[in-house]
């Protein structure tokens, strides 16, 4: 057996090795996160809030308190994440929220919002449902869906074409 065969094989079993090693390892880390967020769920709480401004800042930037900081990963701290400035009560305080629901929240309008301390997990509207934004397309899907439009339209022309032809051979 050549050498270089010999080679390709000890890869593709190293190969093997590592994929199996992550499949575990995203295994072990996939039912951690599905145990916090039962955790989560579980101690949530439902408020009405008066929704102020909401963007998207660096955890240290945000105004939290140096607890919620410190007990961040450090490589989290740099990162920017959804923050939301909300009125609950007579008290104004910047709150943390879900990626997924950050879109969905509306601002200077009151919403009622399943929190679990600082961190918003899940909004809906207080009077009638919230408004879904439109989903801006990419340039490549906007085009892709022109494209598939309009060779029916050529069709439809052209069978108005060819109806009006008959029409007028008829006559």
């Amino acid at each position: 057996m050549p050498i270089w065969a010999i080679v390709v094989l000890i890869i593709l079993a190293v190969l093997l090795i590592a994929f199996i090693g992550l499949a575990i390892y995203a295994n072990k880390l996939q039912k951690k996160s599905e145990a916090s967020q039962e955790q989560i769920r579980a101690n949530a709480q439902t408020y009405s809030i008066l929704v102020i401004d909401k963007k998207r800042m660096k955890l240290k930037e945000a105004g939290f308190p140096q607890l919620v900081v410190d007990q961040t990963p450090k490589a989290l701290r740099g990162a920017k994440v959804p923050v939301v400035k909300a009125k609950i009560g007579p008290k104004v305080t910047n709150l943390m929220c879900d990626e997924k629901i950050f879109d969905l929240i509306p601002v200077k309008k009151e919403v009622k919002a399943v929190m679990n301390g600082i961190y918003i997990i899940d909004v809906r509207g207080l009077r009638g449902g919230l408004e879904q934004k439109p989903v801006k397309q990419s340039w490549l899907k906007r085009t892709k869906a022109k494209l598939l439009k309009k060779p029916e339209k050529i069709e439809a022309e052209t069978n108005k074409a060819e109806t009006g032809k008959k029409n007028a051979k008829k006559d």
